[in-house]
This record gives C-alpha cells, structure tokens and sequence, in this order.
C-alpha cells in the first residue's frame, strides 16, 4: 500500500522547524529516522498532510557528557549507541540494548529518539530510559519544557509530547563510579519485538544500593518503572533475599496480556527471572566486573 498524498518539508535549522510545526499542528508529523513513522504512512494508519523531515539540520546527531549529564540527540542512530565506547564502558544497559534493537537495517537509520515518541509498549528504549531515570526536553516555537521519562509515556503510542514540539535532546544522569546495568530481551527470533524485557540500573554506595532504576517492554499497555521493587532496593545490600523480593515486586509490577507468545503468567515469571539475572549482572558490573 501507498502512503497518502502529504507535502515534503525539509527545513535547514530548528528554528525553522519548530515555525512549521507552529504553523502545521496536527497536520504535521516529523520525519526522525523513519523506522516507525514511514511503515505507519504505507499501511495508512498515519496520514499526515504534511512531513518535517529534521536530517538536514545540523549538529542534531550528538552524544556526549556534559555538566554532570549525557546528553542525546535527536538524530542520535541506534547503530551510533550500538558502537559507542563510552556507553559500553559507563552505560551498559543502553549498550547491552542497543544491539537487541530491530535488526541491522533499522539500526543503521532509526534513532533513539524517534523511538522513544513512538512509544510502542514493546519498544526498548523507553523502558531503558525509565531505568536511567532520563528527562526528555520538549521544545516548540514558544520555548522548552523538560518531562520525566516516567511521565512522558500515557499509554500504547501515546505521550505528552505535543504536535508543535520536537524532542530536542535526552538528558540521563552522569554515571558515577559503582554504576553497574543491564538489559535482558527474550524474542522470538532475532529482530522481533520483545516477548518480554527488562531494564535494571545500579547505583552502588558503600556496599548498599544508593539508588535503582527497574523498567519493563511488552508486559502493559505502555512502558512500565517498577517503582516498588526500585523502592525496596534503595539503601539495602544486594543479596540473595534482596534481590528475589525486588524481583517479585517487578513481577506483580506487570500487566501482561495473555497472547500467542504466552500466558499472563509465564510472562511475569520472566519478568521476576530477568530482573533477579539483571540485578546480579549490573551489580557484577558495579563493583567493576565488566
């Protein structure tokens, strides 16, 4: 199927983007990557009158380290994080995620953020995002607002990004010394969107969990922050029991749908196992294991 008639444009900085989007509003959908947005235009579930295609703006593809923040652009390409350095050695579980994403073809073009306003329930980056506890910078003609991960998402495909805005920049707390993560995927087949997935990020401080972030892929109806299992992590020591009760809250965080890949309880089952693994992995991680 064709996509519908929309008119093309490519605007050379922000500024003029941001005045089409003013002008356009609902009319108008920004073209990233493409990797969502382009097979919604050919099945016609999106028929935008209008395309602001952002890839001739300049210094729109960055990831880097600033005043205590790692800062992401909106530009910033899958294939891009997957061969990162610096997330492989202070970020892991945005490096254990970044090869899980799609397959090479969507990698090379997609990028985080255009995935992230997507927000599909069974996308990767948004629960990544959750765990790392991330801010999302909305800007629009009139100015910016800044947005918490956890309250960015309202549902399948549904933010509280509005139609005059462009995701401008991703911010993440700099990763300090002791920061361990980790990113488990359970798929189908290599490319597919995840059966179930699990985020985990650990902060460690003096032998105790200084603080934890816990997300989830494919088990609600929106990317989810297990905020009680995060809670009963927080200034307790990493062990056995610990970690099977923050499991079990993650668990019971869920709220899968029984389907094809599997019953409602087999999918929490792998959540409490992925999280119990995670959690081990990033502590392992933490204390400087690789």
């Amino acid at each position: 199927m064709l996509p519908a008639p929309f008119e093309y444009h490519a605007p050379k900085t922000m500024e003029e983007a941001l005045g089409l989007l003013d002008e356009l509003g609902e009319d108008a959908k920004v073209l990233a990557g493409g990797q969502s947005l382009i097979p919604l235009l050919k099945l016609r579930f999106a028929s935008p009158a209008h395309l602001v295609d952002i890839n001739k703006i300049e210094d729109l593809d960055f990831l880097e380290e600033r005043d205590g923040t790692l800062r992401i652009g909106p530009l910033f390409r899958h294939k891009s994080a997957e061969r990162s350095s610096l997330l492989a050695s202070r970020y892991h579980v945005m490096a254990d995620a970044a090869p899980q994403i799609a397959d090479p073809i969507i990698r090379n073009r997609g990028t985080i953020a255009g995935s992230v306003v997507h927000a599909d329930p069974s996308g990767d980056w948004g629960t990544v995002l959750l765990a790392l506890d991330a801010e999302l910078v909305l800007r629009s003609k009139s100015g910016s607002r800044t947005v918490k991960a956890r309250d960015f998402f309202s549902g399948p495909f549904s933010t509280s990004i509005q139609a005059t805005e462009i995701l401008s920049e991703i911010r993440i707390p700099a990763a300090r010394p002791q920061t361990g993560g980790a990113y488990l995927k359970l798929e189908r087949k290599v490319g597919d969107f995840a059966t179930v997935a699990v985020a985990v990020h650990l902060q460690m401080d003096d032998g105790k969990v200084g603080s934890a972030g816990i997300g989830l892929t494919a088990v609600g109806p929106q990317n989810i922050k297990a905020e009680r299992a995060e809670a009963a992590l927080r200034g307790a020591r990493l062990d056995d029991a610990t970690i099977k009760q923050a499991a079990a809250l993650a668990a019971e965080a869920a709220e899968p749908r029984a389907d094809h890949r599997g019953s409602i309880e087999y999918k929490r089952n792998v959540v409490r196992v992925f999280t119990e693994r995670g959690l081990k992995r990033a502590y392992e991680r933490a204390r400087g294991g690789g």
